[in-house]
């Protein structure tokens, strides 16, 4: 079976969008699926918050340039059935290379093709850096879903509609012609303010059935649980943060029917 490709992304920084891509995909292995996470965010968060070291060479700058396989950086974690391909610092540089070469978009999805007819993976998610950069444009070109993870603060909205406008561009362009919206996860959601039921129901309003049911409550451990370089599920298995992101592993899988 193809692997399902998911580009996880928001061009706002700090709306929970590498807690989503690393917890997520603990969790979705935890359920017995083979995944690999692709860090594309040059800070390297996702690399970190598996307890991995930000290594020099690690990461897919050299196969984005053309030399070498993606194949070759994947390396283990601690945790079952879960792969990464890390980040480190020097992804920065890529945004000026690719610019320069042909298919500049593409660059991702050529390099990712090996991994995914490699048939080890049964999900693959790609964790985007928080802006719509080359490297975030790669991504949505070489995914066939979009996961969107959304703050619940007043600048929700404006945080999605440049995603979705990008989509719309990648769609239209015949860049990716069949990328499609997954769904939109909402984070840091406190049920104690009036603010953030608020603004989950302006979303659910705006975006319907795209908007998954499992909101990801704002708490301490998970905010934790990066400084460990666990995923929540290991770091505190029964806290509330885990136990949103154990429930919306499962919803993504059925939206994925797999």
């Amino acid at each position: 079976m193809t692997p399902r490709v998911i580009a996880v992304a928001n061009q706002k920084g700090g709306v929970g969008k590498t807690t989503t891509a690393v917890n997520l995909s603990a969790c979705i292995a935890e359920l017995g699926k083979r995944v690999l996470l692709f860090d594309l965010d040059p800070q390297a968060n996702a690399t970190s918050g598996l307890g991995l070291e930000k290594t020099e060479g690690a990461s897919a700058y050299q196969p984005l340039l053309g030399e070498g396989s993606l194949l070759d950086k994947i390396r283990p974690t601690a945790y079952p059935s879960l792969e990464i391909i890390p980040s480190e610092i020097d992804l920065c540089g890529v945004d000026v290379e690719l610019a320069r070469s042909e298919n500049h978009l593409l660059r991702v999805s050529q390099i990712l093709s090996p991994v995914i007819s490699s048939g080890r993976y049964d999900v693959i998610l790609m964790d985007c850096p928080p802006s719509l950069g080359i490297l975030t444009l790669n991504a949505f070109a070489a995914a066939q879903s979009l996961l969107v993870p959304l703050q619940c603060e007043y600048y929700a909205l404006e945080g999605i509609s440049m995603v979705t406008r990008i989509m719309d561009q990648l769609r239209n362009s015949n860049v990716n012609p069949t990328l499609e919206l997954l769904g939109v996860v909402m984070t840091m959601f406190d049920s104690r303010t009036n603010l953030s039921n608020q603004v989950v129901s302006e979303v659910r309003t705006h975006f319907g059935d795209l908007v998954f049911e499992t909101v990801i409550p704002r708490t301490t451990r998970l905010a934790e649980a990066p400084s460990f370089g666990k995923p929540i599920i290991y770091y505190d298995k029964y806290s509330a943060g885990a136990a949103a992101y154990q429930v919306l592993a499962n919803e993504v899988l059925k939206k994925l029917g797999i």
